[in-house]
């Protein structure tokens, strides 16, 4: 399989006089299409994990290479394309921007693409289609229930063809029927190929992936 993520010993340090490691040199491979959960409290450092994995934060020590290269190498311009194209970030609490529709919100990342607006409307629309929200396209976040909610954040992740979903507590503002419906689609994301990171308390959500970690005190405790 093809190595797409490899972290080898990343540290993220809070503070000089007294530091605070929220990772103590953690080491982690995921190769593309893997699943893969990581457990652990609140505080824990798995979603500081995940942001660093993203490129929304950077490590203080060890090193991260991406698609086979230093994270290091790449320009912030380059970095920054990386987020928009081969990312895909699904949050807890959707992180919608509440004055826009649902349609809106999925188009966001196709915002500074070269595609036409048409291009933009029909690219989004596909994916609503796909995940049964297009009948939601002109409604807002206040109107949509939590699982519709997490569908249009799925679909803003995916409309970009990003390779890598990121995702952090992706159910922990659902009821367990609607996360049994979000894992499933997930689930069945990561069999097409995507490949899939999720952060999770609750062990339950964990199991749907072929890899589990549990983080305690910035560190892998189990594997």
């Amino acid at each position: 399989m093809d190595k797409i993520i490899e972290i080898n010993n990343i540290c993220k340090i809070y503070g000089e006089d007294e530091p605070v490691y929220a990772l103590d040199h953690v080491s982690l491979q995921i190769e593309r299409g893997e699943s893969v959960a990581i457990m652990g409290t609140s505080g824990s450092g798995k979603s500081t994990l995940l942001n660093i994995l993203g490129i929304l934060d950077v490590a203080t020590e060890g090193d991260y290479h991406l698609f086979g290269k230093n994270i290091a190498e790449y320009s912030m311009k380059e970095k920054a394309k990386l987020r928009n194209e081969k990312f895909g970030f699904v949050v807890q609490d959707f992180a919608l921007i509440s004055h826009y529709s649902a349609l809106k919100n999925v188009m966001l990342p196709l915002e500074y693409t070269k595609l036409s607006k048409k291009e933009k409307i029909e690219r989004a629309m596909k994916l609503m289609e796909r995940l049964g929200i297009v009948h939601r396209a002109k409604a807002v976040p206040a109107k949509l229930s939590g699982g519709q909610k997490q569908r249009v954040a799925i679909a803003r992740a995916l409309v970009n063809h990003a390779d890598i979903l990121l995702c952090d507590e992706p159910t922990g503002a659902l009821d367990s029927k609607t996360t049994e419906d979000i894992m499933a689609l997930l689930m069945e994301l990561n069999r097409e190929g995507k490949t899939l990171v999720i952060v999770t308390h609750d062990e339950k959500v964990a199991k749907y992936c072929k890899k589990q970690y549990v983080m305690n005190d910035g560190k892998f405790v189990q594997v």
